[in-house]
């Protein structure tokens, strides 16, 4: 069985083992600092003899390290380099996990039901039907005041007979070999992770979001250096915030909503000059028609500007039809629409069409449309929807 140096020392960063199975893309070790996939933490990166460690995870019984090229054959020993900054990451998240589960269950009885360690933010699930803003703060404000106190955080390994000694915030399915992470008189918990000696060098938690799960809540938060990369990444948008909008720092929201404002007015602005053109344009068709078939074909519309076109064309003209055919790249679109003293189903007829150019759509009595590929011209597509009118 593998020697799990990670948890006879979480500090160590490099160290010596001899091969015990050697396979293409995975080795055995006979003692490994590397973490495994367990428990919610991921596993640990890192090489062997300068051969990249990609997976580490518990298989059978025994702890896989995967490769992204095999070792030379018959390697007798192997000396392994962890990826200190993301295993001292997970060490952080993981600790603070543990702080403020502990947290809200000591203030509230928000039980902790789940944990997800992320590449970027850390999860955990409460049981509990809402959390308010003044709970939030005053979770981070106790969570934060344990990690500033410095307390040490130790390990116990113990028996199924010796759990009643402790008071643990989540009871354990496990049944032997139990190992508890203790923070002294704030938390005992059972625990497989990797975490730093102390409370200290977690350095800081900070709460950034809840969002309710069903019967949960969700709350996402970060611990350690991933709070100076994110208040890094923040600034960096609020200086190019300021820059962009030629506006201070504490007037910055008043000037985002001045612009939305202003851009829901030029939308609406828009959509008016649209739409009295899109009426100018059926007067114009209308006019023009020498029939009761009126068509038209237009270059770059979308589906609901033909429709809307459409409408206004038959709109005064109950005795008349409408096709109007959009030419997009390499796409054909189809409306077709019938006056209210038309007999002839649009839904039928748009069936008829388009198969001529491998088209999908649908519709109901009264219009109809579909698009398509564009393998015959706009021109030919209205004859053979004119073809069809009876």
């Amino acid at each position: 069985m593998t020697n799990k140096l990670y948890y006879e020392n979480p500090n160590i960063q490099s160290f010596h083992a001899k091969v015990i199975e050697q396979q293409q893309d995975y080795v055995v070790l006979s003692k490994t600092a590397f973490y495994p996939t367990g428990g919610g933490q991921p596993h640990d990166l890192g090489l062997l003899n300068d051969v990249e460690v990609t997976n580490v995870e518990i298989v059978d019984g025994e702890i896989r390290h995967f490769i992204n090229n095999p070792l030379p054959e018959n390697t007798l020993e192997v000396k392994g380099q962890l990826d200190w900054k993301r295993r001292f990451d997970h060490m952080q998240q993981h600790a603070g996990q543990h702080i403020l589960s502990a947290a809200f269950e000591q203030l509230f009885g928000f039980q902790t039901v789940s944990f997800h360690l992320g590449k970027d933010t850390v999860t955990i699930d409460l049981n509990a039907a809402e959390v308010t803003e003044a709970q939030l703060i005053e979770v981070e404000l106790s969570a934060n005041q344990v990690i500033l106190e410095n307390h040490p955080i130790e390990t116990k390994w113990i028996t199924e007979e010796e759990l009643s000694n402790f008071h643990l915030r989540k009871a354990t399915s496990v049944k032997e070999n139990i190992r508890l992470v203790i923070i002294p008189d704030y938390d005992y918990n059972a625990c497989g992770g990797t975490h730093p000696s102390s409370t200290g060098q977690v350095r800081a938690i900070k709460i950034l979001q809840t969002e309710k799960q069903k019967k949960l809540v969700r709350v996402e938060f970060i611990c350690g250096e991933r709070i100076l990369t994110h208040l890094h990444r923040k600034h960096q948008v609020l200086v190019n915030l300021v820059s962009t909008l030629s506006t201070p720092e504490d007037k910055i929201i008043n000037a985002a909503k001045n612009l939305l404002a202003q851009n829901s007015a030029l939308e609406k602005e828009i959509k008016d000059l649209s739409n009295s053109l899109l009426t100018y344009k059926a007067r114009e068709l209308r006019e023009n028609s020498d029939g009761t078939t009126i068509t038209c074909i237009l270059e770059n519309r979308s589906m609901q500007e033909l429709q809307k076109l459409a409408k206004l064309v038959i709109q005064d003209t109950p005795q008349s039809m409408c096709i109007l055919v959009s030419h997009n790249d390499d796409k054909l679109q189809i409306v077709v629409a019938k006056g209210s003293n038309v007999v002839q189903s649009m839904k039928d007829l748009i069936t008829h069409i388009l198969p001529f150019i491998h088209g999908k759509g649908g519709g109901n009595e009264n219009m109809a449309q579909g698009g398509g590929d564009k393998i015959i011209t706009s021109e030919q597509l209205i004859e053979i929807a004119k073809s069809y009118i009876h």
